[in-house]
């Protein structure tokens, strides 16, 4: 299995700052996404990212969102081997030491 890549939230909140545009998806729970999310980002569930592919362009990169960066990953290897491009964000939504909207 190839490694997934991965951004730390300093590194994407960097990138954020200096508007860089970036796709992002988060792929928690309605109640956790209530909390909070990276703005800008998308909510997709994790449940649902399979019935969501036609979403996702292979010419572009993700980076992917969830509270400690366990579920993030996890999706990340599915997309991976569906010939996606995506960055897990280490760490997840505990570690973001940004705004949320």
């Amino acid at each position: 299995m190839e490694e997934i890549q991965i951004i730390t939230p300093e590194e994407l909140k960097k990138k954020l700052e200096e508007g860089e545009k970036l796709e992002l998806v988060d792929v928690r729970e309605d109640e956790e996404v209530a909390q909070g999310m990276i703005p800008g980002a998308k909510h997709i569930k994790m449940g649902e990212i399979p019935a969501n592919l036609d979403y996702f362009d292979k010419d572009k990169e993700y980076i992917f969102i969830c509270r400690s960066s366990h579920r993030s990953g996890n999706v990340c290897y599915y997309l991976q081997e569906q010939g996606y491009k995506v960055r897990n964000m280490i760490g997840g939504m505990l570690a973001w030491p940004g705004d949320v909207e």
